[in-house]
């Protein structure tokens, strides 16, 4: 059996200033080849990102302003931070929202590799709104909550299809910073840019569910459907699909929203166990958490199958947890 340790923090840093500091010096190295990795040309320059964040996402400036700052100025700090055209990434994800009793709440798997995760939950206010969320691309989010009842997690599209616009997790902070029901949500990704195709489930306080199909070379598809996992409707990278099973996942989770029988915390601790959780961690999807955002409470729980966090807006506790993520190893006999 393999064994992946790995260590999970949380930080409140409400205007980000030192501590995000040194995250940022923390895991530069490996977000600037990252960036670079299909040459600097591919990438934009930092007038056309400025530009396109101005253009699209103005309330997110100041922020953005600061948090390059904050990185020492750098043109290639800066370019990579805007989130506009970046490199492609690719996950696996299954998400649900609950709106039965117990709910409203988001349940979510993030499906990637370890040697590519920041595992950070930070606690935010760098706008109007309270937030609370996980990391990624060091001040987007892979999914995360605000103090307006509102949640949001994001899943690969399963597409290979690139284009000008955004990585999603500018995109998923974005939402949270600036909206506060799943129509406001709706209204802005309508009109936003995207780089490459994520699935966003959203659900709010008055138990309204939204999926968001996005997509570089289309429209976005909006449905009032509570499950997402790496497809849009239909499989169109049949290899991915089936390296993942994700109909496989998604058919369980809609299982579960329509079995009578089943409460809340049913549902939630399904994500803990086969389909949605998965072991692969060395192919690059396996499950490094699994996030349960009630967003009457403005509680958010990260959870593993042996353990768990309860972090909310009134009590957000920094601290460390160590989690040794394991892939079985198989032995066949010929």
């Amino acid at each position: 059996m393999r064994m992946f340790p790995f260590t999970f923090r949380s930080i409140e840093e409400l205007e980000l200033g030192e501590r995000w500091r040194a995250v940022f010096e923390e895991r530069w190295p490996h977000y600037r080849e990252w960036f670079l990795r299909e040459g600097e040309e591919a990438r934009p320059s930092y007038a056309t990102s400025a530009r396109m964040l101005r253009a699209h996402m103005p309330e997110l400036v100041p922020a953005y302003e600061r948090v390059v700052e904050l990185a020492g100025g750098g043109d290639l700090a800066a370019r990579m931070l805007s989130l506009y055209r970046p490199p492609p990434y690719l996950a696996a994800c299954s998400q649900g929202a609950w709106t039965r009793d117990g709910g409203p709440l988001l349940a979510r798997n993030y499906d990637y590799a370890p040697s590519r995760f920041e595992g950070i939950v930070w606690s935010t206010h760098l706008l109007d709104r309270r937030v609370i969320g996980m990391s990624d691309c060091l001040w987007g989010l892979l999914d995360g909550m605000n103090d307006a009842g509102l949640a949001v997690s994001l899943t690969f599209g399963g597409r290979q299809v690139l284009g000008d616009g955004f990585g999603i997790p500018i995109v998923t902070r974005y939402v949270l910073e600036t909206c506060t029901t799943v129509d406001e949500a709706r209204a802005t990704l309508a009109r936003l840019p995207f780089s490459l195709s994520h699935n966003l489930t959203l659900i709010d306080g008055a138990g309204r569910v939204l999926t968001a199909y996005l997509a570089p070379d289309r429209e976005p598809i909006f449905r009032d459907f509570p499950a997402a996992t790496n497809h849009q409707g239909i499989v169109e990278w049949p290899e991915q699909a089936r390296a993942t099973r994700t109909i496989e996942r998604e058919q369980a989770i809609v299982r579960s929203l329509e079995d009578p029988s089943i409460d809340a915390a049913a549902f939630t601790e399904s994500f803990l166990r086969a389909p949605l959780f998965s072991t692969s961690y060395a192919h690059g999807f396996g499950t490094l958490y699994t996030a349960v955002y009630r967003v009457l409470e403005g509680v958010a729980e990260y959870r593993w199958p042996a353990s768990a966090w309860r972090l909310g807006f009134d009590a957000f506790h920094e601290a460390e947890h160590v989690e040794v993520l394991a892939e079985p190893t198989f032995v066949g006999y010929g």
